[in-house]
């Protein structure tokens, strides 16, 4: 089934609030529609002090998503490699501050999915616009991989690419709207994941947001 008629059968078959899409990996549809205005004032406050920016992979390619971070820690990427960061490179000041709204809403959802008294450090903000895509890809410069990876999904809707601990395995395809968080780690700590390019705003029927924007809450170092 193609991406788009997978997004149509999602029109027509609502899916459940909590599917499990691996073991250990959980998708919480609508966990944080509520916060969803009040998390996306915060990141606007926090893009006043650390705007966002198209980071270069080490190969010298300029990414296609914007980011910024907020915590202890951010996560950053060069010609040098990736890694984190406890100071923004643009200003070589401490990222700013983490909002306990950020961290609440990822460790009641790191609880739902059976991953207890989940604390991060560090929030890789991701915003997406038209056409803007993530590449299937590991989380793994964390410095314990015992601990979860919280993502929460704001804005304009998103097709999640979720495979499994080969970049090789094909992925499953999820359709993402605001408010909702996909949570996973155990067995699932490593599994490769991206998002597929995305769509404009008007060919979304009833979007009315102009981005598509990713919280990733880590527990950095």
């Amino acid at each position: 089934m193609s991406a788009r008629a997978e997004i149509a059968a999602a029109d027509l078959f609502p899916a459940a609030p909590v599917e499990t899409i691996a073991p250990g990996a959980l998708l919480l549809r609508g966990f944080a529609r509520a916060e969803a205005e009040a998390l996306m004032q915060a990141i606007a406050r926090i893009a006043a002090a650390a705007p966002f920016r198209h980071m270069e992979t080490p190969g010298g390619f300029r990414m296609s998503v914007a980011m910024t971070n907020c915590g202890t820690a951010g996560w950053i990427t060069d010609r040098r490699g990736y890694r984190y960061a406890t100071c923004d490179p643009l200003s070589d000041k401490p990222w700013p501050t983490m909002p306990a709204l950020f961290s609440d809403v990822a460790a009641r959802a790191a609880a739902a999915a059976g991953f207890a008294a989940f604390a991060p450090d560090a929030c890789l903000i991701n915003r997406y616009e038209s056409g803007a895509r993530m590449s299937l890809h590991q989380d793994k410069n964390e410095r314990d991989f015992a601990q979860p990876i919280v993502s929460v999904s704001l804005g304009l809707t998103a097709t999640f690419l979720f495979g499994g601990l080969k970049r090789s395995d094909r992925p499953r395809r999820y359709r993402l709207t605001n408010g909702d968080v996909v949570v996973w780690g155990g067995a699932a700590r490593m599994a490769y994941h991206g998002i597929d390019p995305l769509r404009p705003a008007n060919d979304l029927p009833g979007e009315g947001h102009a981005y598509r924007f990713n919280l990733t809450l880590r527990k950095a170092l």
